[in-house]
């Protein structure tokens, strides 16, 4: 399975979170949402919200949106890091 991103041409935000996905090789859909707000009826639908970054997981059944909480979202459940915060040694 795949992460569907929702992103808006040009928004940093967006940027910070695709950079974060292809350092971690997540295999992950984009959908380009509309640059009007009103007009982000599909991210609605999928997270309740019309705000860019989003993303999907189904794997997890995981919405979200905001850039820092997808980016340790990603970071917890894809990268290197011992989700359950136990240290070695």
């Amino acid at each position: 399975m795949t992460i569907t991103f929702y992103r808006l041409e040009g928004c940093p935000f967006c940027e910070d979170v695709l950079a974060r996905l292809e350092e971690l090789d997540v295999p992950f859909d984009s959908v380009r949402v509309e640059g009007l707000h009103s007009e982000r009826d599909t991210v609605k639908a999928v997270t309740g919200q019309r705000q860019v970054p989003a993303i999907v997981d189904d794997a997890y059944g995981v919405s979200m949106s905001q850039s820092v909480r997808i980016i340790e979202y990603l970071e917890t459940t894809y990268g290197d890091a011992d989700p359950t915060g136990a240290v070695d040694g």
